[in-house]
């Protein structure tokens, strides 16, 4: 994990403000990850926090705590993931052998041109098994999301109902689609929440694994996309 977020500073892939937001949602998810997910006894014994995440949420809690929407993206992130824990957990699939998973989405993971956009997107997984539930947020998108169905690919690939997919591909390359999330925007349509749950197969595992299994957001601007970014443990 260390290695790839020194590449993300080494790389410039991240200018002054995303490395601020970056540390902070990251953070902020990592915090709540810890919160959600730990409180069960199991999973804590199985997934206890990295020396990378404890640094994070460390770093980033000054810079939180002096931004007001904090309180509020807190709650929400805490329901989401949560949620996750709890479904997965109602499944009869045991916490035990839970692994976390953290996307943070910037336009400059998107392959080719990079777009125009201040857009910030930031997503967190839950896996037991083969099940993996994912949960995310969305704010300040150049436009609305994509719609597939009036503004289809070629050929129209029906499974492709949303504009925030899950891929599975190498970073510098796009690659194939492989699931929807299920979208809702807010009023304006320019922020919201994602989310999603997919039994995954062995291929898709190891995509995974191997840090080759990606989301990525797409809007009427950037119909290419406009955010990508890797699901990463920690």
């Amino acid at each position: 994990m260390n290695i790839h977020i020194a590449q993300y500073y080494q790389n410039g892939l991240m200018n002054k403000t995303r490395r601020t937001l970056f540390n902070f949602f990251f953070g902020a998810v990592t915090c709540l990850l810890l919160v959600g997910f730990a409180s069960t006894p199991a999973f804590s014994r199985s997934a206890a926090p990295t020396q990378t995440a404890s640094t994070l949420v460390a770093n980033s809690s000054p810079l939180a705590q002096s931004m007001p929407q904090f309180d509020l993206l807190n709650q929400q992130m805490e329901e989401m993931l949560s949620d996750a824990n709890s479904r997965l957990i109602a499944q009869g699939l045991p916490a035990s052998s839970m692994t976390r998973y953290v996307a943070v989405l910037s336009k400059n993971g998107v392959v080719g041109s990079t777009p125009s956009t201040s857009a910030f997107t930031a997503a967190g997984a839950a896996l037991v098994g083969d099940r993996l539930m994912v949960r995310g947020n969305f704010s300040n998108l150049s436009s609305g999301l994509r719609d597939y169905a009036t503004d289809p690919l070629d050929p129209p690939n029906p499974n492709i109902t949303s504009g925030i997919h899950i891929h599975r591909g190498e970073p510098a390359a796009n690659g194939p689609f492989q699931y929807a999330l299920e979208v809702s925007p807010d009023a304006s349509g320019l922020s919201g929440q994602f989310g999603g749950e997919y039994t995954l197969t062995s291929e898709q595992l190891q995509a995974l694994a191997s840090g080759t299994l990606y989301v990525d957001l797409h809007t009427k601007q950037n119909r290419a996309g406009e955010m990508r970014g890797i699901l990463l443990p920690y």
